[in-house]
């Protein structure tokens, strides 16, 4: 699939000399800041050094104040507390968050007066479920704590309520028009709440409610900062921006990561294949070091394999497992699951990609919503981001649903907020949720052929042609000489990469193969590149999936890339290597 290649604003060269010479980097870093709306020295020097301290104050966050008080009664008065959360990664991070903090306060006496709840993907769906509240009831439980979902639950926390069971909210999505009658709402994107940074996961909001508990009853900051592995995770895995406080969070967190891994992360990363040591000292550095990307490709997935093949609890009894052996069996088990979802969702892939094509309308319609009622409820989401990825259209995967209905999984384009097209069709729905790149639904089945209908003529109406062609962002034409040792270490300080903030695409033009470029993994192409008349050291690269220019390259013709500059380790060496997500043959 071709791709538009748009190049960013470029800034006034003297500018940015200036401003590279104050920082003492190169200059294509200095351009890189000013992309990222970093233009001066004060935002340059707090970006480069996060700093914990520069949190904001959990307070801010409406209702924190009577949130931690109902929590500190349920304590003192040996009330039972049921941590409950969303079957993902956010949401069990979170639980685990929640209910190891509580666990190290309330003492192993106590205990038994505190559960955590994951629900059933495929029996009781996202969110607070009824058969949720009624365990509650009927094990006499008095609070129940939501993390990563709640805040459009009105009719389950009046059901709570109804029992005399109260209810504290800790979300990031967004509400609904009218909020749960709960005791405390905790959610930055509430229209009513002034804190300050937006962008928070589930697991951020429930490290936000432990600071302030810590900071009110005057306990040790460690009790909360030793919590950031869980946030970094949450972060990286579900997507959310990693700006601002977000920012100083997955830091940390993979400081903790890379240092000192709880001991069910660290099986999580053995069993992933990831080659790690751990450093004794603080300050000890190896070369190979968990990265953002990593919690989203190897880290997160096994998280989320146990909710989507099996139950999510597994996922909690990992992150809090204290002993090595214990979690190392756990793990195995999760990663067991993951293998399992691999088959899963390659299966359902192949069946709705010859679906697609078999079906000469979608070739006309600007949308794919898709019904097979034998794929795994599980691994719809997935399936739903590779159609997009191979069709680049808004993708709508959908199967059957224990409760007699049918439910569905949303991915969208760049261009296309897939959450207003599905609330446009709202009135066919039970339920649905999301963001603007993916969200959630459910529908009874004889109005799937009017939902997908009346979705098509949204998606028509509010979208262009243009939107159907992948954009890549690239952040500035690099020369391939000016890639140095120095330019990699100034370049990681702009890590961790994620939303908002992604690793920089940078371009280089009318390039050629050194000579000795192969094909590995069937579609890859490996090689070296260097300019044709330039005295540049050749550089290795790695070109995912671009086995269609091979002949070209291998030819000793000229082409343009887009690439990563990243580093890479094999067999305890580490290069200069990049990875590139683009190829432009000059013909």
């Amino acid at each position: 699939m071709s791709k538009r290649w748009i190049i960013k604003e470029q800034f006034q060269q003297a500018v940015i000399e200036d401003f590279a010479t104050k920082l003492n980097i190169d200059k294509p870093l200095a351009m890189l800041l000013f992309s990222r709306g970093i233009t001066t020295i004060d935002a340059a020097n707090d970006f480069f050094n996060p700093d914990i301290t520069k949190l904001h104050d959990p307070f801010l966050m409406k209702n924190m104040e009577i949130a931690v008080e109902r929590l500190s009664k349920a304590i003192m008065k040996n009330e039972k507390i049921l941590v409950y959360g969303d079957y993902d990664v956010d949401g069990t991070t979170a639980v685990a968050l929640l209910y190891s903090f509580l666990s190290e306060i309330i003492g192993t006496e106590h205990r038994k007066f505190i559960e955590y709840y994951i629900p059933d993907r495929y029996v009781e769906g996202y969110g607070i479920s009824d058969k949720g509240i009624e365990y509650c009831r009927d094990n006499n439980f008095k609070l129940l704590i939501s993390l990563d979902c709640g805040i459009k639950a009105n009719d389950k926390v009046d059901l709570a309520n109804s029992y005399g069971i109260d209810v504290i909210i800790c979300d990031h999505h967004l509400e609904g028009e009218v909020l749960p009658n709960a005791i405390a709402i905790l959610d930055p994107k509430c229209s009513q709440c002034g804190y300050p940074y937006k962008e928070l996961s589930g697991c951020g909001v429930g490290l936000k409610y432990i600071q302030a508990y810590c900071q009110k009853y005057d306990l040790p900051d460690q009790l909360w900062l030793s919590k950031l592995d869980l946030v970094a995770i949450s972060i990286a895995s579900d997507i959310v921006a990693i700006t601002g406080e977000n920012r100083i969070l997955a830091y940390y967190g993979l400081i903790i990561i890379n240092r000192f891994p709880r001991v069910g992360v660290k099986s999580i990363i053995e069993q992933s294949g990831i080659k790690i040591q751990y450093p004794p000292k603080e300050n000890t550095i190896f070369s190979r070091q968990i990265q953002i990307s990593d919690l989203v490709f190897f880290v997160g997935p096994r998280i989320n394999a146990a909710g989507r093949i099996n139950t999510g609890r597994e996922s909690v009894k990992l992150l809090i497992c204290e002993d090595e052996d214990k979690s190392m069996d756990i793990g195995k088990n999760i990663n067991s699951h993951n293998d399992t979802r691999r088959e899963l969702d390659k299966k359902a892939t192949e069946e709705a990609i010859n679906l697609i094509l078999a079906n000469e309308e979608f070739k006309h319609r600007k949308s794919i919503v898709l019904y097979n009622p034998k794929w795994n409820k599980g691994i719809i989401g997935i399936v739903a981001s590779r159609l997009v990825e191979e069709f680049y259209k808004p993708v709508i995967v959908i199967t059957d649903s224990p409760d007699n209905l049918i439910t569905g999984s949303a991915r969208s384009i760049k261009e296309f907020n897939i959450y207003n097209g599905i609330d446009h069709c709202s009135d066919l729905l039970e339920h649905f949720g999301g963001h603007k790149f993916a969200a959630g639904l459910s529908l009874k089945k004889e109005n799937l052929e009017t939902f997908a209908e009346k979705f098509e003529q949204y998606v028509c109406q509010n979208i262009n042609d243009d939107d159907f062609i992948p954009e890549i962002e690239v952040d500035m034409e690099l020369d391939l000489g000016d890639i140095t040792n120095n330019f990699i270490n100034n370049l990681k300080r702009f890590a961790p990469f994620g939303p908002e903030n992604m690793a920089p695409v940078f371009m280089s033009t009318n390039i050629v193969e050194e000579g000795n470029g192969k094909i590995v993994g069937d579609k890859h192409i490996k090689m070296r590149v260097l300019y044709r008349n330039k005295s540049t050291q050749p550089i290795d690269a790695i070109a995912f999936n671009q086995k269609i220019h091979f002949d070209h390259i291998s030819n000793q013709k000229d082409f343009d890339i887009l690439y990563h500059v990243e580093e890479n380790t094999w067999n305890n060496v580490t290069y200069i290597q990049l990875n590139i997500k683009d190829i432009r043959t000059n013909k």
